[in-house]
C-alpha cells in the first residue's frame, strides 16, 4: 500500500464536489476539527422542509417575498435591516396551498412555500452547502431570516439511501470498501492508519453518489485489523465550513477511547473464539411469556468478586470463570428457571475512560457524606457508568475488554462471554439506547451531527435538539436514523447471537420502525427475537404528537413487550418520581399500606389498600385488556375499563406484550424502598420476607418476568435513587451473600441531596436494618424456589389473552375481601405444559395469618406445590399453609406466598 490517492476515486470525488482534495496531513491533525472558512453568524432553524420541494415557516407573514439563499462556503450573513451578504445566489420561492403532511402535524401554522420546478434539479447540490430562508422587505433588505430543518428534504431527495447495504468499512479478499452517508457534505475522504496510534498511511478521496447521498471509495487491499477515520467537510451554523475528523457511525470496533474506527469483517475466523459458529442459546423460551430475565451490569457482575482473577474483574472475561462466586450464582438461577441475562449497555459508551480510569476507595460511617463526595469527585474519570450514553451503536465497549487498544480483543471476548453464558444455561439479551446520543453538535464525541449536521436528532420549533430523554434525542422517524437503528439491531443479532433486546425509552421511537426492526432481526436470527422496552409516554412525542409511538398503549397488538408500571407502583408504593416525605408516606401493598403504617403512613384509608390490591391483580392477569374480575367496588370490570391515571390499567392485547417487574436499575432497589416504607422497627428477617413477597408477585404474574440482579440478595445502594454514575461503591453486589451494602454512606448528592435529612436517620440505624447473612440466604433460596415454581408449569406463563380469560380466576375479591391476601385459581385441564389440573396461588402480605375461601374449590384435593415440600425448600413458614377441601378455604401464614396444586387426573 503506497500513499497514492487512488486517482480514479479522487477524480470522481473532485468532479462531484468541485472541492479540493483532503491532504494526507489533515488526517493527523491533533484537533478533531479544522475550520476551512470561518463564519460566526448564527440563526435559529424555525422553518421546516416538508419534502424535497415544499417548506413552511411557522409564524412568518404570508404574502411576503421569500428567497432561499445558498453558499458553498457557509458564508451567509443575513441580519435584519441589511442586504444578505456572502451568498452565492438565491432562489425565489412561490406560495403553495399544500397542506402539512401528517408527519408534521405538530408544526405550528405558517406559510407553505415551494421551490420552483426549474430549480428542483439544483437542490441536491445546494443542500451540500449553507441554505438560509429570508423574508425580504420591498427594498430587498432582510425582514427575517432562518435556517431550515432539513430531515424531510433529505429523506425525499435520497429515499434510495434507505436500501443501501454495507455501510461503513467492508473488507473482503483483496479490497476494502468504505461507505458513508453524508448528503450535505462538500467533500469526504477516508484516512487509514496501520495502527491504533500511529500516523496516517494514506488518505482516500471518496466519490459522491447523487442518487443515495452516500460517499464511497474502495482500497485495493484487505485493510482488516487497521484503523480509519473520515474527513468530512460540512457547513456548520456559527462556525462556517468545517472539516471534521470523525469516526464511522457504523463502526464495528474502535481503539482506546474511540479515537479511531477499526476495520473488521465480523465473519472472519480470527474474530471467532473456538466453538463460536456452533454455539446456540438454550432452547428455554418457546413463547415470549417463558422469559424470566435477570438484568445485569457487566462491571457490577465481577468487580467486587474476589473469586475472579484481578485482571478479569469488571470485564467480559469474568464470565469465563466457571467456578467464580458470580458464575455459580448465575448457574444456580438457570437451574432454577431463569432463562435470560439482560446486560446493561455494552455498545461503545461515551462516559467511561477506557485507559487509566480512576478507582476510588471510599470509606466512612453508615450515614456519612465522605463516600459520595469521593465518588462524585471521580464520577467522570472512574471506570463506572450504567452506559446510557451511546457513542457508537454498533461497536462494543472497550473498558470491559482486556485490551481496549486492540479493536479485535473486545469482539473476541464478548463472543466468548456469550458462549460462557450459553454454557451456563442462559440466553443473552442486551439493553439498547437508540433514543438519544451521548452528545451532539460539534463536540469531539459527537459522531452523527458532525457527519450530517441537524439531521439525526429531533428538533424543536427553533431548531434546537430536544432533550426530554435526558440527553440529545435522536429522530428515528427520519429515514436514516431508523435505518441506523434497524441495521444496528440486525448486526447484534447476526454477529453476536443476541437473543432479545430491551429498548430504553422505546416510546420515543415510532411503532412502524420497531415493527420493521422486528422483521429484520427475526430474519437475521432465523427465529423470533424477543423485543421489550420502556413504553413510557412523555416528552415532545407524547400522545402521538409526531407519530404513532412504540409506547404502552400504541404497541397494543404488535407483540412487542413494554414494562408495566401498574403493579410495580402498587407493590412498592408511590411512584418513581417521589421525593421528600412522600417516599415514606406513600406505602405500598407489600410494605404496610394501611395494615402496618409507618410513622407518616397513618393517613391512608382502607380503600387505598383495596385499590392497590386490584391494581396488582391487573398485573397478575398480564394487564390484558379483555380480562375481567370483580373489583373492590363490587363491579365486574374489564382491565381496559379500570382507570390508571388517565390511561386504562389493562393495555395489552397479549400477555407477551407486558413486562412485569418490581425493581430494575432505575430508582431505589426494592430493599431500599422498603427501608423507607416499612415501620422503622421491622426486624431484618421480616424485611427479607417482604422482599420475597415482591419477587413472588412478579413470579406469579402473566407476561414476561423481569428481575434486577441482586434483588435475590437484598441488594441495597444505600438509598441511592439514581446510581447511574455513583461508582462501584454504591453499585456493588456480594456473591458471597454476607453483605447487601446498606449503610455505606449517604447516596450521591446530585439526585439525593435534597432528601439527605430524611435519609440520614435510616442510614444511621444501619446496624438495626441491615440483613444478616441468614436473611440474605433466605431471600436467595426463596427466589430460586419461586423460579422453580414458575418454571414447573405453563399456567404461570399462559400464551394468549384468551388463555388468561378462560383459565385465570381470582377469588377473595370485591368489597368484602380480605384485602391483604391475593388469591387465584388457574385451570390446567387440557393445557399443554400445565403439569397440574390446576394451580392456586396466594400471597398474604399481612403480619398475621388469614383464611380465605373459594366455593368453587370445595371438594377438591389440593396440596402444597412440590417445591414447598422439598427437603431444601427455603420458606419453612409456607409449610404452615393449609387447604380445607370441605369448605374450600385456605389458611395462609403471615407474609407468605404459597402455591397449591391439583394433580392431573388419570
Amino acid at each position: 500500500m503506497t500513499r497514492l490517492h487512488y486517482a480514479a476515486f479522487a477524480a470522481a470525488a473532485l468532479a462531484s464536489s468541485a472541492h479540493a482534495a483532503v491532504p494526507l496531513a489533515a488526517c493527523d491533525n491533533p484537533s478533531f476539527q479544522e475550520v476551512l472558512n470561518a463564519s460566526s453568524a448564527t440563526l435559529e432553524a424555525r422553518a421546516v422542509w416538508l419534502d424535497r420541494r415544499l417548506l413552511t415557516w411557522p409564524g412568518a407573514v404570508a404574502g411576503s417575498t421569500f428567497r432561499l439563499y445558498h453558499s458553498s462556503t457557509a458564508a451567509i450573513v443575513a441580519k435584519p435591516g441589511t442586504k444578505v451578504e456572502g451568498a452565492d445566489g438565491a432562489l425565489a420561492l412561490e406560495a403553495s396551498s399544500a397542506k402539512l403532511p401528517t408527519r408534521f402535524k405538530y408544526v405550528a401554522a405558517g406559510p407553505v412555500l415551494s421551490v420552483r420546478a426549474q430549480d428542483l434539479p439544483r437542490l441536491k447540490d445546494l443542500h451540500r452547502g449553507q441554505l438560509v430562508l429570508v423574508q425580504e422587505a420591498a427594498d430587498g433588505r432582510v425582514a427575517a431570516a432562518t435556517r431550515i430543518q432539513v430531515a424531510a428534504a433529505l429523506d425525499d431527495l435520497y429515499a434510495a439511501a434507505g436500501e443501501l447495504p454495507d455501510m461503513g468499512a467492508t473488507p473482503k479478499k483483496g479490497r476494502t470498501a468504505f461507505r458513508l452517508w453524508a448528503p450535505t457534505a462538500r467533500s469526504a475522504a477516508v484516512c487509514t492508519y496501520d495502527s491504533a496510534s500511529g500516523k496516517a498511511g494514506a488518505v482516500h478521496q471518496m466519490a459522491f453518489d447523487a442518487r443515495t447521498g452516500a460517499w464511497n471509495t474502495q482500497v485495493a487491499r484487505d485493510l482488516s485489523g487497521s484503523y480509519y477515520r473520515y474527513a468530512v467537510d460540512v457547513a456548520v451554523d456559527g462556525m462556517g465550513l468545517v472539516r471534521n475528523l470523525v469516526t464511522d457511525p457504523y463502526s464495528v470496533s474502535l481503539t482506546t477511547d474511540s479515537k479511531r474506527s477499526y476495520v473488521a469483517d465480523l465473519g472472519a475466523p480470527n474474530l471467532k473464539p473456538k466453538g463460536w459458529d456452533a454455539t446456540r442459546a438454550p432452547d428455554t423460551v418457546k413463547a415470549q411469556t417463558d422469559m424470566v430475565i435477570y438484568e445485569l451490569h457487566v462491571r457490577d457482575f465481577s468487580i467486587n468478586d474476589p473469586s475472579v482473577p484481578g485482571d478479569k474483574r469488571g470485564k467480559y472475561t469474568a464470565f469465563g470463570e466457571a467456578n467464580s462466586n458470580g458464575m455459580r450464582h448465575l448457574k444456580a438461577l438457570a437451574r432454577a428457571g431463569l432463562t435470560d441475562i439482560h446486560l446493561l449497555p455494552v455498545y461503545d459508551l461515551g462516559s467511561v475512560p477506557e485507559k487509566d480510569c480512576a478507582v476510588p476507595l471510599p470509606s466512612g460511617t453508615p450515614d456519612g457524606e465522605s463516600q459520595q463526595a469521593l465518588t462524585r469527585k471521580t464520577a467522570h474519570t472512574d471506570c463506572f457508568n450504567w452506559g446510557y450514553d451511546p457513542y457508537h451503536y454498533n461497536a462494543l465497549e472497550g473498558s470491559y475488554a482486556s485490551d481496549p487498544s486492540d479493536g479485535a480483543r473486545r469482539i473476541l471476548e464478548f463472543r466468548q462471554m456469550v458462549m460462557d453464558l450459553h454454557r451456563a444455561g442462559l440466553r443473552v439479551g442486551v439493553d439498547v439506547v437508540y433514543n438519544h446520543t451521548f452528545i451532539a453538535g460539534q463536540d469531539e464525541k459527537s459522531v452523527l451531527d458532525r457527519v450530517v449536521p441537524g439531521y439525526y436528532h429531533r428538533l424543536n420549533s427553533t431548531g434546537a435538539i430536544e432533550r426530554s430523554t435526558c440527553c440529545d434525542n435522536t429522530a428515528t422517524e427520519n429515514l436514516m436514523m431508523a435505518k441506523l437503528m434497524i441495521d444496528s439491531a440486525e448486526l447484534w443479532t447476526r454477529h453476536y447471537k443476541i437473543d432479545s433486546f430491551r429498548f430504553d425509552l422505546m416510546g420515543h421511537q415510532p411503532r412502524a420502525a420497531m415493527e420493521r426492526l422486528q422483521q429484520r432481526v427475526n430474519k437475521a436470527a432465523g427465529r423470533h427475537v424477543q423485543l421489550i422496552g420502556e413504553g413510557w409516554n412523555f416528552g415532545e412525542v407524547a400522545d402521538g404528537a409526531r407519530f404513532v409511538q412504540a409506547s404502552q398503549l400504541s404497541l397494543n397488538g404488535s407483540g412487542i413487550g413494554t414494562f408495566s408500571d401498574r403493579a410495580r407502583d402498587a407493590v412498592r408504593g408511590g411512584s418513581a418520581g417521589d421525593s421528600g416525605e412522600a417516599m415514606v408516606r406513600r406505602q405500598g401493598y407489600i410494605n404496610g399500606l394501611v395494615y402496618d403504617p409507618n410513622a407518616l403512613g397513618g393517613e391512608h384509608r382502607g380503600v387505598d389498600l383495596l385499590r392497590a390490591a386490584d391494581m396488582i391483580r391487573v398485573g397478575l392477569a398480564g394487564s390484558v385488556r379483555r380480562y375481567a374480575f370483580q373489583t373492590f367496588e363490587g363491579q365486574l370490570r374489564r382491565l381496559e375499563d379500570i382507570p390508571y391515571g388517565n390511561q386504562p390499567a389493562g393495555y395489552a392485547s397479549q400477555p407477551g406484550e407486558v413486562v412485569n417487574y418490581v425493581e430494575n436499575h432505575d430508582n431505589q432497589t426494592l430493599f431500599d424502598i422498603n427501608v423507607l416504607k416499612l415501620p422503622l422497627d421491622t426486624p431484618p428477617a421480616e424485611r427479607a420476607r417482604v422482599q420475597v413477597l415482591g419477587m413472588a408477585i412478579n413470579a406469579f404474574s402473566q407476561g414476561v418476568a423481569y428481575y434486577h440482579a441482586g434483588i435475590d440478595t437484598l441488594r441495597s445502594k444505600s438509598l441511592d435513587k439514581n446510581s447511574f454514575n455513583s461508582g462501584d461503591w454504591f453499585n456493588r453486589i456480594d456473591w458471597t451473600y454476607q453483605d447487601n451494602y446498606f449503610g455505606t454512606g449517604l447516596p450521591q448528592q446530585d439526585d439525593n441531596g435534597k432528601d439527605w435529612p430524611l435519609l440520614k436517620p435510616y442510614l444511621a440505624k444501619a446496624a438495626e436494618i441491615k440483613p444478616a447473612a441468614a436473611d440474605i440466604a433466605f431471600a436467595r433460596d426463596a427466589f430460586r424456589d419461586l423460579l422453580a415454581i414458575r418454571a414447573s408449569s405453563t399456567l404461570f406463563r399462559l400464551r394468549t389473552s384468551e388463555d388468561i380469560v378462560q383459565r385465570l380466576r381470582f377469588f377473595n375479591t370485591g368489597p368484602r375481601q380480605e384485602a391483604t391476601v391475593l388469591a387465584a385459581w388457574i385451570d390446567g385441564r387440557g393445557y399443554p405444559g400445565a403439569r397440574f389440573a390446576g394451580i392456586s396461588y396466594l400471597v398474604n402480605v399481612d403480619k398475621v395469618a388469614h383464611t380465605v375461601s373459594d366455593n368453587a374449590l370445595r371438594g377438591k384435593r389440593l396440596q402444597l406445590h412440590p417445591v414447598h415440600t422439598a427437603a431444601g425448600a427455603a420458606d419453612k413458614r409456607a409449610l404452615q399453609a393449609h387447604f380445607d377441601g370441605a369448605s374450600g378455604s385456605f389458611t395462609v401464614p403471615p407474609r407468605t406466598a404459597v402455591v397449591f396444586v391439583a394433580e392431573q387426573e388419570n
